[in-house]
């Protein structure tokens, strides 16, 4: 979903610019500036903050183990988020459009270390929510995504899906 801000929030920024930085290939950067931003925010600081980060440290670890860390974090803290808070950073924003992308994570994380259960635990509660997901590209991609990870989930598959976001496979080395 696009929106316009609806205030300046320097933090948000930041963890913007490190976003980006990650996606262009540079993530090693990009999760040295998240960490030092999460240590700024700390544990108990703004839900949003802590979740958006946490959600997007998440996509910067290989190891699922590590990805789940965070995204376990990203949940905790959009469970701490209002309706209000979000929409004073962007109009028209809702909580409940969090989740289907959160649990989608945690889903993918949980089946990656052949956690079967509780991936099918958190893959039903992103379908529970997608249809608070926009309807549009964001909004297909991960309803693609939920689906993939299902079909994974009963198929027992614990490779990593080549859409998944983060570092390219073709990029990893696999340490034995």
């Amino acid at each position: 979903m696009t929106a316009t801000p609806t205030a300046p929030d320097p933090t948000m920024e930041a963890i913007g610019h490190a976003v980006t930085e990650g996606r262009a290939g540079d993530t090693a950067s990009a999760r040295r500036k998240l960490l030092d931003l999460w240590s700024a925010i700390g544990v108990t600081g703004d839900p949003l903050h802590r979740c958006t980060l946490a959600h997007y440290l998440a996509d910067l670890h290989e190891d699922p183990a590590q990805a789940l860390a965070w995204d376990i974090r990203a949940l905790d803290a959009a469970d701490a988020l209002t309706d209000q808070r979000v929409q004073r950073r962007h109009a028209g924003l809702h909580i409940a459009g969090f989740y289907p992308s959160l649990h989608l994570n945690l889903a993918d994380n949980y089946r990656r270390l052949g956690s079967f259960e509780a991936a099918t635990e958190h893959i039903d509660a992103a379908a529970k929510y997608a249809p608070d997901l926009p309807q549009d590209s964001y909004g297909d991609l991960l309803r693609t995504a939920i689906r993939e990870v299902a079909e994974a989930i009963t198929r027992r598959d614990t490779t990593r899906r080549p859409s998944a976001p983060g570092t390219p496979p073709e990029s990893t080395t696999v340490q034995t």
